[in-house]
């Protein structure tokens, strides 16, 4: 299987540049109705730059960006990339303490937000020592502040600058750090991947030869731009193949394939969740009324791709692993050898391993981690933020441990198993199960408290809560969703709560997580899905 076609290492910058000298009057990328053209953007990016520079952002400083898809977020993953400061996206639904930690870690001098990020972010700036600005997108007067003095907000539209404007700054190399992407694959609170300028660049050429995209392919998609999956998979795969991208504001299940068509998609891209909402929507004689020659969709078993393709008359694709360290691993292409069941063959950039707890590779067949070690600059993270240690500890004997279990078959097919480490993920989202307990362990009435995934037709997980109550504390399945609601991102909402009199533990005090796992779903345990108690879309933020 050939690697991508990759020229001397790129940043971001130097790619865009050499797209709109290519094709000026070509659009890159569409959001919420608006637009900019290839020839357009460079010249944004450089008086966004140059704005933000005049603000006191240098190269180096972390800008925390806290809000949902639109085109000023696409401006600004260029505009840092030119200034060579690090953006860091956080993710939207984050609130409370999830979100403090994130902006506290990063040490985030600048803060861009939308509406309800403004509102999230406020409450605690009296914690975040580090934050100097808030740059509004919507509008917002005064300051922001609680408990210090009033943090500045700055309008979106006070960054406009002018042409010229940052031409003298220095274009970052493929070397630099981009950004700051966090993720909670293990255990532990969630840690922040370094991404490089040459790995985005390096993650956009891969997807576009792992999905064959043509120049002429308009890209179709509603992954959040605080994912890996929208900036890299999705903006630097258009990017580098001089496609056009079409992201949607939010996911819609109802409206995504209308929309697909609306706007002459060709390729659409999505997790296996977004995919077994689009099928749950009645079918209709326009299914097939599109111009969509591929789909990516994973996630997703193989009978439900077939369903896809069945309906929509589209081929799917769903054989891809990775992770925000190394994106991707493994992956299948159309014209190639497949195994639908599989997460396909290891990528020719990296070499791709199963090993057993001392990293001595296990035979075809069995189940080991999975470990990868770069054969190519840039085709991995650079290390987590503030934290060597961790670094060192996950490249231990020259092999990156991504804490998955999975199994490579004699041809070369790699399957993934299960989490080895003490994480889920649901709803397209990685939950740190440390950072959920701490949060739940915060209820006046609960003493002790466990989480654990549950398997889920949703194609990821489920959570169950296991909680133990204070002595003489009562509660209710309904007073537990409402301080949930309240406190925790809608997507690490346990759907399982059950109420035990002690925590299985070992003769250290250790949870014995293995034993809760196996009794999964008792005839005790409350189903807050079935008893109707969800997050109401509209109150996610």
């Amino acid at each position: 299987m050939p690697a991508p076609d990759k020229q001397a290492r790129r940043s971001v910058f130097e790619v865009l540049a050499q797209r709109a000298a290519d094709q000026p009057g070509k659009r890159l990328a569409s959001c919420g109705g608006e637009h900019r053209t290839y020839g357009e953007m460079p010249g944004v990016a450089e008086r966004r730059a140059a704005a933000l520079a005049a603000l006191g952002v240098a190269a180096g400083d972390r800008v925390a960006l806290v809000t949902a898809n639109r085109i000023e977020m696409v401006e600004l993953f260029f505009a840092c990339a030119r200034l060579g400061a690090v953006q860091v996206p956080v993710n939207t639904f984050l609130k409370g303490e999830f979100l403090r930690y994130q902006l506290d870690d990063c040490g985030a001098e600048t803060v861009v937000v939308d509406g309800p990020g403004l509102r999230a972010v406020a409450p605690l700036l009296d914690r975040l020592g580090s934050v100097r600005r808030i740059v509004a997108l919507d509008e917002a007067g005064g300051g922001a502040g609680a408990g210090r003095p009033p943090v500045p907000v700055v309008p979106y539209a006070d960054l406009a600058g002018r042409p010229g404007d940052g031409a003298t700054l220095a274009v970052p190399g493929a070397g630099d750090v981009a950004s700051i992407i966090y993720t909670s694959g293990t255990t532990g609170l969630p840690k922040g991947c370094l991404i490089s300028q040459g790995y985005f660049v390096h993650i956009g050429d891969a997807w576009r030869s792992v999905c064959d995209l043509a120049p002429d392919d308009v890209v179709f998609t509603a992954f959040p731009l605080f994912h890996l999956s929208g900036q890299a998979l999705a903006l630097m795969a258009c990017l580098t193949g001089g496609l056009t991208l079409v992201i949607e504001p939010a996911f819609s299940a109802s409206s995504f394939m209308p929309r697909a068509r609306d706007v002459g998609a060709t390729v659409t891209m999505g997790v296996g969740a977004m995919a077994l909402a689009v099928l749950a929507t009645p079918p209709s004689p326009a299914d097939r009324d599109h111009r969509i020659r591929y789909s990516m969709w994973i996630p997703l078993p193989p009978a439900l791709q077939l369903q896809m393709e069945e309906r929509f008359g589209a081929p799917v694709n769903a054989e891809g692993y990775g992770q925000t360290e190394c994106a991707p691993v493994t992956f299948s292409r159309l014209a190639g050898r497949r195994r639908r069941e599989t997460a396909g063959l290891p990528a020719p950039w990296l070499d791709v391993r199963i090993v057993d707890d001392d990293d001595v590779e296990v035979p075809r067949g069995e189940i080991g981690e999975i470990v990868v070690r770069p054969l190519e600059p840039d085709s991995m993270f650079s290390g987590y933020w503030g934290r060597p240690e961790e670094t060192l500890e996950t490249f231990r004997n020259l092999w990156h441990h991504t804490g998955d279990y999975g199994r490579m078959d004699d041809e070369g097919f790699v399957s993934f198993v299960d989490r080895k480490n003490d994480a889920l993920r649901r709803r397209g989202e990685n939950v740190s199960s440390m950072e959920l307990e701490q949060a739940i362990a915060t209820h006046p009435k609960v003493a002790e408290v466990a989480v654990h995934a549950v398997p889920s037709a949703a194609t990821e997980d489920d959570i169950k809560a296991c909680l133990v109550l204070a002595q003489g504390q009562e509660t209710t399945a309904e007073e537990l969703f409402g301080w949930f609601e309240a406190r925790l991102p809608y997507f690490a909402v346990p759907r399982y709560v059950e109420l035990l009199p002690a925590l299985p533990k070992n003769a250290i005090g250790r949870v014995l997580k293995h034993e809760l796992r196996a009794a999964g779903v008792t005839a005790a345990t409350w189903d807050l899905e079935a008893l109707g108690l969800t997050v109401d879309r509209g109150a996610r933020r």
